[in-house]
């Protein structure tokens, strides 16, 4: 096994940046949907200022601030995995590996990575310190390209728990939103030696047709149902992507403006609620764009729904985060699946992307859960 770690800088090529502008330039628009709502998908004048907007988006400026962290190649089951790797001044921090999500990237946690290596200059104490390891997974960014198939979240997860062991932790804890938290459960599952638990934004959980589940249900409970129903019916690209990931693909790897539209999830289907930024939104379609990397992102939901693998309780160390906007985890059906829930916090304000949107609130949580 080749266990070299690697430096790694972005170098993002002019050529690259001005196919991308003259493939703006040379957008054509679907016709508008009369009324030109979200209500079918996303509108074309949303896709009109967001295109205008993006030829002018400063990607070497995004470029630049991840160039600021230490960027690392090393090689995992044969496959190139790319991270940053942030030490914080203080020796005795948490060593801490920080999970992305869907359709997002090591972007997601910008704003969070200082407050977590500086504490003392973000409101916090010595005591709150942690080394980042922030991984691209791989078939996103940079740990590209996918030497082989079955790639699932449980497979990513031991290949994280492999990083962190070779970087030296013999100890660490990992965060994660979405797909990142679902290696953070099978993390949790694995429960190897030193680990320090998984700080999450959801729990997948779901009724098992077993009415004495609904027993203590209430209003806030239903509530999440009705949630979960509202998802399933707006989510269609999670059916596209579990069952044809490379179809969709093709269209995506042609055509940015295609890609934005597909990334509607930023703006959590246009149901008004988002707080992710234009500007965060621009920085991760360009990251996708230039890395040609949506149709390997995208393979996830075909190989989670293929893997056969049977359903399993977590005795591991958890800690929920459960934010407004988001799906909202049902706390008795993640009791039922994981037996070690040792924190629950809810917060009034957020969505599906807290890390961008309110990312004081997950770091705030972060020092209480490792604590």
């Amino acid at each position: 096994m080749n266990a070299q770690i690697t430096p790694f800088v972005i170098e993002t090529s002019q050529a690259d940046l001005d196919d991308l502008r003259a493939r703006l330039d040379r957008t054509r628009f679907a016709p508008a949907v009369p009324g030109d709502s979200w209500t079918y998908g996303t509108p074309e004048a949303y896709l009109r200022k967001m295109v205008d907007d993006w030829k002018s988006f400063d990607w070497r400026a995004v470029e630049a601030r991840l160039n600021r962290y230490a960027g690392f190649i090393t090689e995992i089951e044969g496959q190139r995995i790319h991270f940053l790797h942030v030490r914080s001044k203080h020796e005795a921090a948490t060593p801490l590996l920080l999970a992305h999500t869907y359709p997002g990237s090591i972007l997601d946690f910008l704003d969070m990575i200082e407050p977590l290596v500086d504490p003392e200059a973000h409101g916090g104490s010595a005591a709150d310190a942690f080394h980042l390891v922030i991984p691209s997974m791989p078939g996103f960014g940079w740990s590209t390209p996918v030497v082989d198939t079955g790639w699932t979240m449980r497979r990513v997860a031991t290949a994280y728990d492999v990083l962190m062991r070779r970087l030296g932790y013999d100890s660490y804890g990992i965060h994660g939103s979405d797909g990142g938290a679902m290696i953070g459960r099978e993390l949790a599952i694995l429960d190897p030696e030193g680990f320090q638990g998984a700080h999450v934004l959801h729990l997948f959980s779901f009724p098992s047709g077993d009415p004495a589940e609904f027993e203590g249900f209430g209003p806030k409970e239903y509530a999440a149902l009705e949630h979960m129903q509202w998802f399933q019916s707006v989510g269609g690209y999670n059916q596209m992507n579990g069952t044809r990931p490379q179809t969709v693909a093709a269209a995506l790897a042609d055509s940015p403006v295609g890609m934005l539209a597909y990334s509607e999830l930023f703006e959590s289907f246009g149901n008004g609620t988002s707080l992710v930024r234009p500007d965060q939104v621009l920085a991760q379609v360009t990251l996708y764009w230039l890395t040609n990397t949506y149709g390997s992102a995208a393979r996830y939901h075909y190989e989670e729904s293929h893997a056969g693998a049977e359903p399993a309780v977590s005795s591991g160390r958890i800690g929920v985060a459960v934010f407004k906007d988001d799906f909202q985890t049902i706390r008795s059906l993640a009791e039922r699946d994981n037996k070690r829930i040792e924190h629950w916090s809810e917060f009034g304000r957020g969505g599906h992307f807290a890390a961008m949107e309110v990312p004081e609130d997950v770091v705030a949580d972060l020092r209480v859960f490792f604590a």
